[in-house]
């Protein structure tokens, strides 16, 4: 079943890709989370008219690539994201999206593909090398920035990072042990049939012992 992406979706596409899945992945996981959506020819034929239009504006020589990576060193990018009081983000942001953005403020497209960071799931100010050009490349500064607000200084942004990760220790530890408990019935199965096998073996030999004692004993007068 072919479906467009909505979203990023690791280890299978990214946003606006036309991806063919199961359909049964579709409808009982992409879909209900709007993840994606059906690709209609309708929607197809819109992305790639879309596509069309920006790839006219992305770097085709060396030369343009400079120029296009000297606009870039003067961009500043900003999200403005919901986040929680630690600084971790309640979504995230992508490659795609620093793509959309520079796109939307420079008219400038750029392979997603060639995006050098991860999701990004910390506000934060952020460098991100993007390869324009076989040779070329562009750093822009970004800013992730809580909904509303402004960023904190660098030291508060490390205090709140460290106060994350000392919680989700804390959490780690405190933690019970998760109990498997299909492996258990396994194993006791397989202790069980065991157990019957050595018994089923124990029985054949005293079987075997009781025949061989048999043989064994002297025939008696003949009557």
């Amino acid at each position: 079943m072919e479906i467009i992406l909505l979203q990023d979706v690791e280890k299978l596409g990214l946003r606006g890709e036309v991806v063919d899945v199961k359909r049964g992945y579709a409808r009982n996981f992409l879909l209900p989370r709007r993840l994606a959506e059906v690709a209609t020819p309708g929607r197809v034929a819109e992305l790639r008219r879309i596509e069309a239009d920006r790839a006219r504006h992305e770097a085709r020589s060396a030369d343009q690539a400079t120029e296009i990576a000297e606009l870039l060193g003067k961009t500043v990018l900003r999200f403005e994201v919901k986040a929680g009081p630690t600084g971790a983000l309640f979504g995230s942001v992508t490659p795609t999206d620093v793509a959309d953005e520079i796109w939307r403020t420079r008219k400038v497209r750029v392979d997603r593909r060639k995006i050098g960071i991860d999701t990004i799931k910390r506000i934060g100010r952020y460098t991100v090398p993007i390869d324009v050009y076989e040779g070329v490349v562009a750093e822009v500064k970004t800013m992730v920035v809580p909904e509303g607000g402004e960023l904190p200084p660098e030291e508060e942004l490390a205090a709140m990072e460290a106060a994350e990760a000392a919680e989700a220790e804390e959490k780690a530890a405190a933690a019970e042990p998760t109990v498997d408990l299909e492996a258990i019935i396994a194993a006791e199965d397989e202790a069980e049939a065991a157990a019957e096998a050595d018994g089923a073996e124990a029985e054949a030999e005293s079987g075997d012992a009781v025949d061989a004692a048999a043989e064994d004993e002297p025939a008696g007068d003949p009557a």
